[in-house]
């Protein structure tokens, strides 16, 4: 969906909107997991999803595997494109992730910050952790791992082409995320979660609770029949739920 080298689809935000919102994937995916999201969304937000390097129409470039590289690469990517309307930031799984760490990164530099995160099928505790190892298991056991854990869409494990595209970058995500250790930090923005009631890679009953200590302004979790993947059958009720949230918060902010 993006051009080669190019973070964001849409590359360029809709000049009609007043509000930007930068949309990040999970583990091995890439703009695609928001195909729907333009049209769901108002015409006041203006949503731009983020391909990483060594997927789709970006697949021939280099894939990041260390965390920190990868934070800094998305980082840059998103001050050069930031103008000087509102923006806020939306990630699924290690999106979530992304989401969280960038908005502490941008807030401890003290510019331009989000006005407002969501976090989708993450929690900083009582979430699944891949170790590096899991990454590098030859790739049937690595198959058959994932789809144990319901960590990628069914009609995936039955597509060769699709696998042969998606294993490369979620072998190099499985590092990434292998990487991050949670140090307990927070953000200053509000913040609302979102979840699968039925998700494998949550490991723990309570642990979206955590969400309302990493943030003085928690909106809640709001919860929804499925697995890891519910974004996918539930994106019109998300959409809704974080863009009353995003309009609301927007409408205080200083002219």
């Amino acid at each position: 969906m993006s051009r080669a080298g190019q973070w964001f689809h849409p590359v360029e935000a809709s000049p009609e909107a007043s509000i930007r919102l930068f949309m990040l994937p999970h583990a091995g995916s890439g703009a695609i997991i928001y195909r729907d999201w333009e049209r769901l969304l108002p015409p006041e937000i203006s949503p731009q999803a983020v391909t990483l390097p060594g997927r789709h129409n970006r697949r021939d470039e280099p894939t990041y595997e260390e965390f920190a590289s990868l934070l800094d690469a998305l980082h840059e990517a998103v001050l050069d494109d930031l103008d000087d309307r509102p923006f806020a930031l939306f990630g699924h799984c290690l999106g979530a992730q992304l989401a969280f760490r960038l908005a502490i990164r941008m807030e401890e530099e003290g510019g331009r910050t989000p006005i407002m995160i969501g976090t989708s099928g993450w929690s900083p505790e009582g979430f699944f952790k891949p170790t590096e190892e899991q990454s590098r298991m030859p790739e049937p056991e690595l198959i058959q791992w994932i789809k144990k854990l319901g960590s990628f869409p069914a009609e995936i494990y039955d597509n060769p082409e699709m696998l042969a595209l998606v294993v490369p970058a979620l072998r190099s995500d499985l590092r990434v995320a292998a990487e991050y250790d949670d140090d307990g930090a927070g953000v200053g923005c509000p913040l609302a979660s979102y979840g699968g009631r039925s998700d494998p890679l949550q490991e723990h009953a309570d642990a979206m609770s955590h969400w309302a200590g990493r943030t003085p302004t928690y909106l809640g979790h709001n919860e929804y029949p499925g697995g890891h993947f519910y974004i996918d059958t539930h994106a019109q009720a998300v959409t809704a739920h974080f863009a009353h949230r995003l309009l609301r918060i927007a409408a205080t902010q200083p002219a």
